[in-house]
C-alpha cells in the first residue's frame, strides 16, 4: 500500500468520525472495545500523566440505568434553550433540525445502545506557579479528550459508530455514586455510546476551514 493510499484512508475515517444517534441492536464484541480503549491510550497527554480511566457498560440493567440520567440531563438542558430562529438558508436550517431530532432519539433510546463508554478524569491539582505567581498550561480534560477522539476514530475504523457527549455531567453525582466511582475523585469528561448505525457515515456539514484559518496574524486569511 502506497503513502498516498494510507494517507487517504486515514483521512478519509477522521472525516466521517461523525456523531452518531442512531444504533442497531447488532451486539459488540467486548475485545473490540479493547482495542479501542487501546488506542485512546496511545493518546497523548500534557506531561505523559495519562489521566484519564475507562468505565465501560454494558450489562443491560446498568445501562438502562445511566440512560435514564442522560435522558433526564439531556430532556432538561434542551428544555433550557431557545430554539435558533436565525439561519443563513434552508440547508443550515434542516442540518439544526436534523440534529436536533437525532439528539433526542439518543436520549430516549440511550438504553438499547450495546455499549456505553465513560471517560474519566481525576480531581487533582494541575499546573504549577512560580515567585511571579500561576503558572497557566492549560485544563486538564486537554489531555483525556485526545483519548476520546483516538477511541472514538478506532471504532469508526470497525465500523463502530459513536458520539462524544457531556451533558450526563448535570448528574455527575448521581451517576458515579451508582457506578461506585468516588464524585470527591473524579468527574466524567465524557460518556461515549457505542453501536453499529443504522444509517451511513459521512461527512459534516462544517465552517470552511479557510474561514476559520488565520496565517501569522489574526485576521491574515488565504484564499
Amino acid at each position: 500500500m502506497s503513502e498516498d493510499h494510507r494517507a487517504e484512508i486515514v483521512l478519509e475515517h477522521i472525516k466521517t468520525t461523525r456523531a452518531i444517534r442512531r444504533f442497531s441492536d447488532r451486539s459488540v464484541d467486548d475485545a473490540v472495545i479493547l482495542e479501542c480503549l487501546r488506542a485512546a491510550q496511545q493518546a497523548p497527554s500534557g506531561g505523559n500523566v495519562q489521566p484519564q480511566q475507562y468505565l465501560v457498560v454494558t450489562e443491560p440493567d446498568v445501562r438502562a440505568w445511566v440512560a435514564d440520567w442522560y435522558g433526564r440531563a439531556y430532556h432538561r438542558y434542551e428544555a433550557s434553550l431557545e430554539d435558533p430562529s436565525d439561519f443563513r438558508s434552508d440547508d443550515d436550517r434542516r442540518s439544526w433540525e436534523r440534529t436536533r431530532d437525532a439528539s433526542r432519539h439518543l436520549a430516549d433510546n440511550m438504553a438499547d445502545v450495546p455499549v456505553l463508554v465513560l471517560f474519566l478524569q481525576p480531581r487533582i491539582a494541575w499546573g504549577s506557579e512560580d515567585a511571579d505567581g500561576p503558572l497557566d498550561i492549560g485544563r486538564l480534560d486537554a489531555s483525556v479528550y485526545p483519548a476520546v477522539q483516538n477511541f472514538c476514530l478506532a471504532a469508526r475504523a470497525y465500523g463502530l459508530g459513536t458520539a462524544l457527549t457531556t451533558v450526563i455531567r448535570v448528574y455527575a453525582s448521581e451517576v458515579l455514586e451508582e457506578l461506585g466511582v468516588s464524585s470527591d475523585r473524579y468527574e466524567i469528561a465524557a460518556l461515549v455510546p457505542v453501536g453499529y448505525p443504522t444509517g451511513r457515515f459521512g461527512i459534516a456539514r462544517r465552517k470552511p476551514v479557510e474561514a476559520v484559518t488565520h496565517w501569522n496574524r489574526f485576521g491574515e486569511r488565504r484564499r
